[in-house]
């Protein structure tokens, strides 16, 4: 057994649980120092495997890495794909509309803002709303700043109808802000929607991003592909959905014929997808005529 894995992914559905690392190891019968050492990889027995799955509700198989991963909450779910990010060599994202590692600080500035102004809107649910925020926004700065040092290459396709829904709405379109705050979430969106203009016509070396055409894709994926071994993620929630109330179910698995089924795909409409420097123009124009409306 893959012990570091276990504790990755126990980790992962440790967040997804909504238990805190006290009550687990309560529960469990260990001290908190314990659990956290299982999740850095220390040994763990098959037994306290089974008594964790049952625990956190999930299928032993599941806490082994065997099989396909279930995720009911963006916490759980954005934890594992910044584990699976910290030895991915590349990732191949199709749907967007945006890439999350590729975006700016801004985007992240907005989030933060936009997270504490919905959690003022949970009423008694207040601080556990403004808690999952924390979580989140803890992640995804984690995962941009591992992006920043290993540098995997991005192939990363973006429909045409979710820009333009995203220049309409901005970022964060589901939570309730004040229209100040909708006002800048929509130009926020517009300035990462012209970012991708941009990395689409200079081509910086492993990144590439493709215009893609057709209708809007049933659910978007990524394959992230490490030196041994490769792993397929398909993902309800966007890094800008609630943290505290988005429903939907992520999967994650790394077995071969899913991979293999949604390589097809991503290899078809990277065949058709418009790119660089006519691409940038597109996006552009979607750019000029969001300001008309």
């Amino acid at each position: 057994m893959r012990f570091t894995e276990i504790g990755q992914q126990l980790r992962a559905y440790r967040l997804e649980s909504g238990l805190r690392a006290e009550e687990i190891a309560a529960r469990l019968g260990v001290s908190r120092a314990a659990l956290y050492r299982y999740e850095k990889g220390e040994v763990i027995k098959l037994d306290t495997i089974k008594r964790l799955a049952e625990l956190l509700k999930i299928s032993p198989l599941s806490l082994l890495g065997i099989g396909v991963e279930y995720y009911n909450r963006p916490v759980g779910y954005l934890e594992r794909i910044r584990q699976v990010e910290e030895t991915a060599d590349q990732v191949l994202m199709v749907s967007g509309p945006l890439c999350y590692l590729t975006t700016t600080d801004a985007y992240d500035q907005a989030m933060a803002a936009v997270f504490e102004e919905a959690a003022e809107t949970a009423g008694s649910d207040r601080n556990a709303a403004r808690v999952a925020a924390e979580q989140v926004l803890g992640i995804l700065a984690a995962r941009k700043r591992m992006y920043g040092m290993r540098r995997p290459g991005i192939i990363a396709m973006v429909p045409v109808g979710r820009l333009r829904m995203l220049l309409e709405l901005g970022i964060a379109p589901s939570l309730p802000v004040s229209e100040r705050t909708r006002r800048m979430c929509r130009e926020v969106a517009a300035g990462e929607v012209a970012q991708i203009a941009t990395l689409m016509e200079t081509e910086p070396m492993g990144l590439q991003f493709g215009l893609v055409q057709a209708a809007d894709l049933n659910g978007g994926f990524e394959i992230l592909r490490a030196r041994d071994r490769a792993t397929l993620a398909m993902n309800p929630f966007a890094p800008d959905a609630s943290p505290f109330g988005a429903p939907g179910v992520a999967m994650i698995t790394a077995a071969d014929e899913a991979i293999a089924a949604h390589q097809r795909v991503a290899e078809t409409q990277w065949r058709e997808a418009t790119k660089g420097a006519t691409a940038a123009a597109e996006v552009r124009r979607l750019i000029e005529a969001a300001k008309l409306r």
